[in-house]
């Protein structure tokens, strides 16, 4: 199946042919077979993107809110109309079951749906003056050009999580997706027809690509999601020419089962909390906190859950698990299973590919670990991937010390019915999402993103959107009078007690 056979990338709001010869195959990950090709963009190519971006900037800026508001809306509808093109393209070209992708492209138009209403009403604050007939208050101003890059995971979410906010602070923008998968969100472009010529631009490629866009010099800022590797590089050399990062980082998520938990629940909920997506999640749990009085029971149910779940191909509406990536994915992945046997952990199931129901991808069998060493690879390293890492301590106040014990701090899940012990590990787990026995779950109300080397600044939320503005004080006096704390300062009897 053929999804795009077109080398076209977006610039000034028209699909054109890229000045590139280079181009890249895209392939199902769970059949391999060819779904299309597209440009490995270079320099003219992003140099044009960039500046279409630049040339429409204050113009839009400009545009009321209220305006701008309707355009968010009107690309949150026509991305509701594309949901069932969008989600087959998606589950083809990710591997993730359809019933995933469809759920992601209402999550999708939702952000663009609420950073419309969010976006409208908020420009800034009106401030306390510091003396008599002044006025005080803050404008929050865009940063100019922004360049979005996301990974393959979650390639259409992800980019709204920025692409919203961006354009609603007032920022035009230059889009990388994912060079593994990026169809869909070249088809999902064709709703930004609605918007004015160059306000979003998309281009094509892989990390040369992305290099040559985060350093560009007219592009201002950079929100990045993807590895805690490429998102050091990034700020590295943005730091070099002070530009703004929003970076959003790998992380090696706890999940703590505390002995009062319902096993049963706790149990699924571990499961989908490492196992969606076949593993491939930021903010999936990557080690698994047991205590040791529920350790051996838990398991058990765990195993047994896991067993029951369907690998194959995502767009069964009756399987569970897709494939990986990538062939390099895979191989990553039996290396990392690799190491942990050596370090002694215990294989309970899978830890091997396979071919399920004849398919030729990219499959590995769900993969569950016990005995896992704390400060081992699986605690250190991220496994992107559907392997799970049990490790039992001996009570609450362990698991909670060795939970926090990271560089990273993406997210934490915990499973418990005592309020002291949620509490308790809350007050001590540093984590940008804590969340209390319902994992994963976003709110587009509440602030995303790491903590530690999992990253800075946040999405979603207000604060996603002001991590695309600046804020101006502007002070007012609305008399001109001389002020008795200019020069001379030999007519300057007393203090003021005015201050600049």
């Amino acid at each position: 199946m053929i999804l795009n056979s077109k080398s076209r990338i977006l610039i000034n709001g028209e699909w054109v042919n890229a000045q590139t010869q280079k181009s890249r195959e895209i392939l199902n990950p769970s059949t391999l077979e060819k779904l299309g090709n597209v440009p490995e963009c270079g320099k003219e190519d992003v140099e044009a993107a960039v500046q279409a971006a630049k040339g429409a900037q204050v113009a839009w800026s400009k545009m009321p809110g209220s305006e701008k508001a309707n355009l968010m809306h009107e690309i949150a509808r026509r991305t509701r109309a594309l949901t069932e093109k969008l989600a087959t393209t998606m589950s083809l070209e990710t591997g993730k079951p359809l019933v995933e992708a469809t759920d992601c492209i209402d999550w999708v138009a939702a952000c663009f749906d609420y950073y419309a209403e969010v976006g409208r009403q908020s420009r800034g604050n009106s401030i306390p003056p510091g003396a008599p007939h002044q006025v005080n208050f803050t404008i929050k101003e865009p940063y100019g050009v922004v360049a979005a890059i996301v990974p393959f995971n979650f390639p259409l979410l992800l980019l709204s999580w920025k692409v919203a906010p961006a354009l609603m602070a007032g920022n035009t923008i230059v889009c990388k997706p994912p060079h593994q998968n990026p169809l869909s969100n070249l088809m999902m472009a064709e709703v930004y027809s609605v918007l004015p010529p160059g306000v979003v631009n998309m281009i094509t490629g892989s990390g040369e690509t992305g290099d040559l866009l985060t350093n560009h010099p007219d592009v201002d800022l950079i929100a990045f999601t993807g590895s805690t590797k490429v998102g050091r590089q990034i700020a590295a050399n943005a730091g070099a020419q002070l530009k703004k990062v929003n970076l959003e980082m790998g992380g090696i998520d706890p999940f703590i089962v505390f002995a009062d938990a319902d096993l049963d629940v706790a149990a699924e909920a571990v499961a989908w909390a490492r196992l969606l997506n076949a593993g491939q999640v930021c903010t999936s749990s990557k080690r698994i906190y047991l205590e040791s009085s529920i350790a051996a029971t838990f398991t058990k149910k765990l195993v047994a859950f896991v067993k029951t779940l369907k690998v194959g191909d995502p767009m069964n509406p009756n399987v569970d698990i897709g494939p990986v990536i990538s062939k390099e994915a895979l191989e990553t992945l039996e290396k990392q299973i690799a190491t942990l046997q050596k370090e002694g952990a215990e294989l309970l199931l899978g830890g091997k590919r396979f071919q399920p129901d004849g398919l030729k991808g990219y499959y590995l069998e769900p993969t569950i670990f016990t005995n896992v060493k704390h400060g081992g690879y699986a605690t250190t390293e991220e496994i992107f991937g559907p392997v799970i890492s049990l490790i039992t301590v001996k009570d609450a106040e362990e698991a909670i010390r060795l939970a926090n014990d990271s560089k990273f701090g993406l997210g934490a899940v915990i499973y418990t019915k005592s309020l002291e012990t949620a509490m308790l590990a809350m007050d001590n787990i540093k984590a940008g999402s804590f969340w209390v026995n319902d994992p994963l779950t976003d709110n587009n109300a509440g602030p995303f993103g790491g903590m530690r080397w999992s990253g800075n600044g946040r999405e979603l939320g207000e604060e996603g959107l002001d991590a695309f503005r600046e804020p101006k004080h502007v002070h007012i006096d609305y008399i001109q009078e001389k002020k008795s704390f200019w020069y001379p300062y030999k007519n300057r009897n007393s203090p003021s007690g005015e201050q600049q």
